[in-house]
């Protein structure tokens, strides 16, 4: 069975946030109501200034529709500044008890003059060969 991925993007202010999602079938155990995710975000600044990630906000809903908030600062244990036309991008993961779910969320990034702006993640779908539908 192949299982397409799928790209979203979204863009705020002068931030353009990509995410393509993966199903780990080697690191999930459907028997066991357990399932993995990889997700690659890209973060371009397409602006004329510098902005800095300071925080994360993410909601992450399975199949269920029981709902998992995480925050925290920076991404990955960095706190990455993009300097206009600069890319930053990072993977990370989550685990879900269904086969498939979505995540959305939020970057607060800080402008040179101390202001946070909310930047959009786009909601993206995680569906794995296992689900029946798909969320998206």
């Amino acid at each position: 069975m192949t299982h397409k991925n799928f790209t979203y993007s979204s863009k705020t202010k002068e931030i353009c946030v990509t995410v393509q999602p993966f199903f780990l079938q080697s690191h999930s155990l459907p028997e066991k109501s357990q399932f993995m995710w990889s997700y690659h975000i890209q973060i371009e600044n397409h602006g004329d200034a510098p902005y800095q990630l300071i925080n994360r906000f993410w909601h992450i809903t399975d199949g269920n529709g029981q709902v998992k908030e995480v925050s925290g600062e920076g991404v990955i244990g960095e706190k990455p500044i993009l300097n206009p036309g600069e890319l930053f991008e990072y993977t990370s993961g989550t685990p879900l008890h269904t086969p498939s779910g979505f995540m959305s969320g939020y970057y607060e990034m800080e402008t040179p003059e101390g202001d946070l702006v909310k930047i959009e993640i786009p909601t993206f779908s995680l569906d794995s060969p296992f689900a029946n539908t798909s969320v998206h």
